[in-house]
């Protein structure tokens, strides 16, 4: 396996075969190997610097009826909720106060959101901010709508492929969605000029390593500008939510072979992981990653956007959330950062050699 790591920090890449190994025959000494390396690369580009993005989950109205979402659309038990702009705009205003400069809008494909309603607020956003950056995740959209929103001044754009294989993409979702319309939107946007972000579950029902490795392989091709893994986490009320959880380990140890691959990428240490080990989030940061999303929404929606069972920081105050974690993030010797965050390619520093 050690060869198999050392080809990976020369190369940046491995076959779909050598993925599979080095997935396979992780032991304890492989993972302290790739973590080891992964800081030092997640180091030599951006510092002990850990960014901080506000997290808005602004709708859990959805029209899609993913197998692991809690928020499907045929969910008749989760109670549903809409965030008014002005809403949308006070927890910016607080945010901006306590020093955020990044905020992620996340929800569901809402119809009560249309288009041209995200298109006002994210200019209303820019206006009030103009010094912050604006993430979107909401889905699959035609190209022109990604257009109009980053003409808008919307700058990043999150969508989990979820796995690149077409089969085990049909068995995590109906019918009528399409692994081939997820991956055009992720070309598009990147294509549009977005700084953007896939990535998908670990351990999410029928996952073989032979998935990850595609996963991989599909996440060196792209060259995202972020990526975002974390454990599956089952809903109770999904059809998939008897099946067992994924792996704290194997996400931690596919987060330092993301970074070894993409020594530039913006990587979190996801609200799932923290969910999944009470220390998921220092792991995922000793291992190379280096973005963390506390949640900046309303107290009385939080528990409401249920993706996933037991999900962490529904109830903490933002304020509070923030002093817990600096101290997380300082135990792991790294150091928060409220800024923008941008990829580093933006400043031209990135780096192109290994350390």
């Amino acid at each position: 396996m050690r060869s198999l790591v050392e080809k990976l920090c020369r190369e940046r890449v491995l076959s779909e075969e050598e993925f599979i190994a080095l997935i396979q025959g992780r032991d304890p000494q492989v993972t302290a190997l790739l973590a080891q390396r992964a800081a030092a690369v997640r180091r030599k580009v951006y510092g002990d610097r850990v960014f901080i993005r506000g997290l808005i989950e602004f709708t859990n109205h959805c029209k899609n009826d993913c197998y692991y979402c809690g928020l499907r659309c045929s969910d008749r038990v989760v109670e549903r909720y809409r965030l008014s702009e002005e809403e949308i705009l006070g927890c910016c205003h607080r945010g901006y106060e306590m020093g955020f400069r990044t905020f992620v809008l996340q929800g569901g494909e809402d119809p009560g959101y249309p288009p041209e309603r995200i298109c006002a607020l994210v200019a209303r956003i820019k206006e009030a901010h103009p010094d912050c950056a604006v993430t979107l995740s909401v889905g699959e959209q035609p190209r022109e709508v990604y257009q109009s929103w980053f003409d808008a001044g919307a700058d990043r754009y999150l969508l989990r492929h979820e796995t690149a294989d077409g089969d085990h993409y049909g068995m995590l979702h109906p019918a009528r969605m399409k692994l081939g319309n997820r991956l055009r939107c992720l070309r598009d946007l990147k294509d549009i000029g977005y700084q953007v972000g896939c990535g998908f579950m670990v351990g999410s029902p029928g996952q073989r390593p032979a998935h990850i490795a595609r996963d991989l392989a599909f996440i060196h091709e792209l060259q995202p500008h972020m990526v975002g893994i974390g454990p599956f986490i089952p809903q109770k009320d999904t059809p998939f939510g008897k099946e067992k959880a994924g792996s704290a380990e194997l996400t931690v140890y596919l987060l330092s072979i993301i970074r070894l691959m993409l020594p530039n990428v913006l990587l979190p240490a996801t609200t799932a992981l923290g969910t999944i080990h009470p220390r998921g989030r220092e792991l995922g940061i000793a291992a190379g990653a280096n973005v963390c999303m506390p949640n900046l929404s309303p107290l009385a929606v939080r528990k409401k956007y249920a993706i996933y069972d037991d999900k962490i920081c529904t109830g903490d105050e933002a304020a509070e959330c923030i002093r817990c974690l600096r101290g997380r993030i300082e135990s792991v010797g790294c150091v928060m950062d409220m800024g923008r965050g941008d990829h580093v390619t933006l400043s031209g520093k990135e780096v192109d050699r290994y350390v």
